[in-house]
């Protein structure tokens, strides 16, 4: 028997970086997913073939890997776990199979985890959506300790969602009809280092980045009621706002500011989305506008479209 599951990536609309600051963030799934096929082999061996490399340990060592295998902790927490609340004395092989690019602030890593974590654990036991996603979260902090849990949620449940550190995530109810163009700066970013430098800017700047906290909350208000009319216009005029906050706390480059001025030229807003200092930018659009960004865009990077995706987290066992 092999078990199934897939989740979709991710974007931040609005409140990156703020919501660390007790803001809220608002993000969307994308329909671009990770699957993860898992299946319990003889071999007391955990085996894990992906894109971002290949890993086989004994289950014995599991509470002890090897340095080298830092990138796969999430996966080998997540197959420790299973094996613990079965009790059963096999091995586990898993496959992760991927559409999102890692590394450039799409949910790869969170989409892998709920993945591979419905997976292997529905080689035991099929388990509620709120069960995978606890167990996901713990496993992403095996690599990233103050994680919030917002990315998880998202790529658990899919949709539109709300999430701020204090109440957690809350699903937006809307229906909202609208494509993304997603553009690749190609600039390569570590996220700690971003947040770290957002830090440093809010301690020398206490009474700046409090206003800054303050138009954020602001932005964010508009732009739910923007969603749930589906005003395309307004949501990329606020779009286009949150970045040139960002912009104001330094997590821009040249590159992202320069493609981002492309978007602007054909579609509803733009803006960077996650940590910044790299990675991509999203552009609003509909099938009004949604080749000319696309074409526009092409000149100057790697990029693709995506729509909202709704369903979130799919198990099957084949």
């Amino acid at each position: 028997m092999k078990s199934v599951a897939s989740a979709p990536g991710k974007v931040i609309l609005f409140g990156e970086h703020f919501v660390v600051y007790g803001i809220k963030t608002v993000l969307c799934s994308i329909d671009k997913r990770i699957t993860a096929t898992s299946q319990i082999i003889d071999e007391k061996k955990i085996k894990i073939k992906s894109d971002i490399g290949n890993v086989e340990i004994s289950t014995d060592s599991l509470s002890t890997p090897d340095r080298s295998m830092d990138v796969m902790k999430p996966f080998l927490y997540i197959a420790k776990k299973a094996l613990e609340k079965s009790g059963k004395n096999v091995g586990i092989e898993i496959k992760i199979d991927s559409e999102i690019p890692a590394g450039i602030g799409l949910g790869s890593s969170s989409a892998c985890c709920v993945a591979v974590a419905a997976s292997v654990m529905g080689l035991f036991e099929k388990l509620p959506k709120e069960e995978v996603l606890k167990i996901a979260i713990e496993a992403e902090r095996t690599i990233f300790e103050n994680t919030s849990g917002a990315d998880c949620s998202v790529c658990t449940f899919g949709g539109l969602m709300e999430y701020n550190m204090k109440n957690g995530f809350k699903k937006i109810n809307s229906k909202a009809n609208f494509d993304l163009v997603i553009a690749n700066s190609k600039q390569a970013h570590f996220t700690s280092e971003v947040v770290e430098n957002v830090r440093r800017f809010r301690e020398n700047n206490e009474d700046l980045f409090a206003s800054f906290c303050d138009q954020e909350s602001i932005l964010i208000q508009n732009a739910l009621v923007s969603l749930e009319k589906n005003d395309l216009e307004s949501l990329g005029l606020l779009m286009s706002k949150n970045q040139d906050l960002l912009e104001r706390i330094n997590i821009s480059t040249e590159n992202l500011a320069f493609l981002i001025r492309e978007a602007k030229k054909t579609s509803f807003g733009a803006k960077i989305t996650g940590a910044g200092g790299g990675g991509c930018i999203i552009a609003l659009v509909d099938k009004s506008n949604l080749e000319k960004t696309l074409s526009n865009l092409k000149a100057h990077s790697e990029c693709f479209s995506a729509k909202i995706d709704f369903n979130g987290l799919v198990y099957t066992r084949e």
